[in-house]
């Protein structure tokens, strides 16, 4: 086991870690806007929108996420196919951007639904009697307030999608596992290779985890201190 190959080919790996941090935001922003639009559905007064929100979030979190790839990028070409009579050859790695964030939107769904419903109802109720219609008041008070609160499992998210990025290697996506694979059977040895990228997985959800976990501390002591300021003082 040569581990100085690591060193040789550091762009290659460099490179896979790369295109992992491209897929883990750019599935993270997709699952968010997913998440906000499932997880307000999840409580909306309309009964239509509430159960189309329930079936996406229980037909994504009720089947595997490696089935999901591979629909998106061997089951949806064939339905486009069958639609339209054209074919094509879909991107490997827009799909699996594509097929992380709707996996992720089903998750952010009940992340955002559990933070909007733990803001006292008092909110929506002042909102509204501003003149505020209950979209507005939620997007713009409601939300808002329920993001601190959503700080702590949107980052556990963001750390499992960072993660579970490794199976779009199945569908030829260069990222981190990809490239460890490729430099494996190019040198027949693997444990170099691996070793080396599960300590790039390491650094990287190490980072994200003190990162938000400085974040979190930074929101909970700006609260705490506009709840001290604003506090009623006892006089008696």
């Amino acid at each position: 086991m040569d581990f100085s190959l690591l060193f040789k080919h550091q762009d290659m790996l460099l490179n896979g870690a790369w295109i992992t941090l491209q897929v883990t935001f750019g599935a993270l922003a997709l699952g968010l806007v997913l998440g906000i639009l499932a997880g307000t559905g999840r409580i909306s007064r309309r009964v239509q929108i509430r159960v189309l929100a329930d079936a996406y979030i229980q037909v994504i979190r009720g089947t595997p996420m490696l089935l999901q790839i591979f629909f998106f990028y061997l089951g949806f070409p064939q339905l486009y196919m069958l639609a339209t009579g054209d074919g094509f050859t879909p991107d490997p790695l827009i799909t699996g951007i594509v097929a992380l964030g709707i996996n992720s939107g089903a998750y952010n769904a009940e992340i955002i639904r559990a933070g909007i419903q733990s803001i006292n109802k008092g909110q929506m109720e002042a909102a509204r009697g501003t003149g505020l219609s209950h979209t507005q008041a939620m997007f713009h008070v409601i939300l808002p307030q329920a993001l601190k609160r959503m700080i702590p499992p949107l980052g556990n998210e963001l750390i499992v999608l960072l993660k579970d990025s490794s199976l779009i290697s199945t569908i030829g996506v260069a990222e981190l596992m990809f490239t460890a694979k490729v430099l494996g059977a190019r040198y027949y040895t693997y444990v170099p290779f691996l070793l080396g990228v599960g300590c790039i997985y390491l650094v990287l959800t190490f980072g994200f985890s003190r990162l938000f976990n400085v974040l979190e501390r930074k929101l909970s002591a700006g609260s705490g201190a506009r709840e001290d300021k604003g506090a009623v003082p006892d006089l008696g």
